[in-house]
């Protein structure tokens, strides 16, 4: 016989969900700027490209490939970091990637070698993606399914500042003290990012909190019959790092809704980098702005998508308790599908006006404006894929966001790079164009299947994942919203 390890009631002080108020905003917070510099980093090389280029001698593929491999790091950094979070804890996880992202974009410039900044850009890459593979996790850890639209929105304000704040320091530092400083200024300011995460970053991970509890119980009363659901699954060392760092890899393979999400994610991700790797060169190309000139423009692709995860947030989470009082407070993954169909209009609508305004050399300010709107559609769209997502895996939401990100990260390697020859052979208005109806295929089939067949998609799978976890009990952790729900009530 054995005593299980939980919450002592509803109003346990130790379960996040009890904590402060304050104290899960200064987390959110500081994790929002975390993710600011993987953003800045992703897009702040753009305005230095040709200096960069010139310097080192690189072509213009290989110099593409100094830009983007950066994000083919976060192919893999997720699927390590995030079972490593659900093993020991978030903040492990949050710390080791900062250390290791602040030294290896430190070194990107040293003796200028294109070697040495290739290298260093995959490396920090993988202590970048710590932001994409728990920040909503963390965030899942923090706040109640019925905050989970607001909650998103506050963890992704700053990242998505950083596609402007990037590129515009990109531009500056270049033009005055030269591109090396680039990453030197990132490294530092992370640096105060992660000594203000000793103090402000807590474990908010339940079942490593609970874990803790435990070993305090067995110590404290000699019982070595205290443990938690996780512990009795996986009783060995072994056994944990065998079943943690193989999940996001099972998760992706035997579940068909976490594919579907995938394919979705990776088109909208690729779309984005893309229009962060070549939006310089539109201005340079088609207005002849300067270098700080051309940074200012990106602006417009950070004020879109704020504007859009900040407006969705709350309506997210308006819809979700009107669905949750109409169907008497039965919870579903579906109801974030609604906040996927503006995303999927305004999309196709702003990459039209965003092309076709540059290649009929319209002002500047209407090229701004069709980036800002295909940007808050992109965001806005995926905000509500990566909440169902939560509310389907609920405590395993950091290794299913590893999966479903897997082709998204991906494709934000390889569309830059074949961005130059899309738009040498279609041009700026065709090509967007292109990109738009190949969106229009995907995007406007997608929130009308899941609404549908959602229920249906996500039930697929699970009896094979049970086999090859190898226990039911580690299939019962895999919980859906109306799970979690009733496990919030046991705290």
């Amino acid at each position: 016989m054995s005593f299980e390890v939980t919450w002592n009631g509803n109003d346990d002080p130790n379960d996040p969900y009890n904590w402060p108020f304050a104290r899960c905003m200064a987390m959110t917070t500081l994790i929002s700027v975390g993710g600011l510099v993987s953003t800045m980093s992703t897009s702040m090389m753009a305005p230095a490209l040709t200096q960069i280029s010139t310097d080192l001698g690189l072509g213009a593929s290989a110099t593409q490939l100094a830009l983007s491999i950066y994000l083919l790091a976060f192919v893999f950094g997720p699927f390590i970091i995030a079972p490593f979070s659900e093993m020991y804890g978030r903040k492990p996880a949050w710390l080791f990637c900062h250390v290791w992202y602040i030294f290896w974009n430190a070194l990107c410039p040293v003796n200028k070698s294109k070697g040495i900044l290739i290298a260093g850009r995959f490396l920090s890459g993988f202590g970048g993606s710590v932001g994409i593979a728990i920040a909503s996790a963390t965030t899942a850890d923090l706040w109640r399914p019925s905050q989970r639209g607001v909650s998103l929105s506050i963890v992704t304000f700053a990242p998505f500042l950083g596609a402007a704040i990037g590129p515009i320091l990109g531009g500056t530092i270049t033009q005055h003290v030269g591109w090396p400083w680039l990453f030197w200024t990132v490294s530092l300011f992370d640096s105060s990012i992660l000594f203000l995460s000793l103090f402000l970053v807590h474990e908010s991970y339940a079942p490593v909190l609970l874990s803790r509890k435990a070993a305090k119980l067995r110590k404290s009363t000699g019982n070595p019959l205290y443990s938690t659901q996780f512990e009795r699954s996986h009783p060995t060392l072994g056994k944990k790092l065998m079943v943690s760092f193989t999940r996001p890899i099972k998760v992706l393979v035997t579940r068909p809704i976490i594919q579907f999400m995938s394919l979705l994610l990776a088109y909208n991700f690729g779309i984005y980098c893309l229009a962060l790797a070549t939006f310089a060169n539109i201005f340079a190309d088609k207005y002849h702005q300067t270098e700080s000139q051309r940074g200012l423009n990106y602006i417009a692709i950070a004020l879109g998508s704020t504007i859009a995860t900040q407006v969705g947030g709350p309506v997210t989470d308006r819809v979700w308790a009107h669905l949750k009082g109409k169907a008497s407070g039965k919870v579903v993954p579906e109801y974030r599908v609604p906040l996927m169909i503006p995303g999927t209009l305004l999309t196709p609508i702003g990459l039209f006006l965003y092309g076709w305004s540059a290649e009929r050399h319209w002002h500047w300010i209407v090229t701004d404006i069709g980036a800002a709107i295909f940007s808050g559609g992109i965001m806005m769209g995926s905000n509500a894929m990566y909440a169902y997502l939560i509310d389907e895996f609920a405590e395993h939401a950091a290794s299913a966001n590893a999966a479903a990100r897997s082709w998204t990260n991906v494709m934000g390697f390889v569309f830059p790079i074949f961005a130059p020859s899309l738009y040498q052979r279609f041009g700026y208005g065709w090509g967007n164009s292109l990109l738009a109806f190949i969106y229009l295929g995907l995007g406007i089939p997608a929130p009308l299947i899941l609404w549908r067949y959602g229920e249906r998609l996500r039930a697929l799978g699970k009896p094979v994942e049970m086999m090859l976890n190898g226990s039911a009990e580690t299939v019962d952790t895999m919980q859906t919203t109306q799970g979690l729900e009733k496990a919030d009530e046991k705290r």
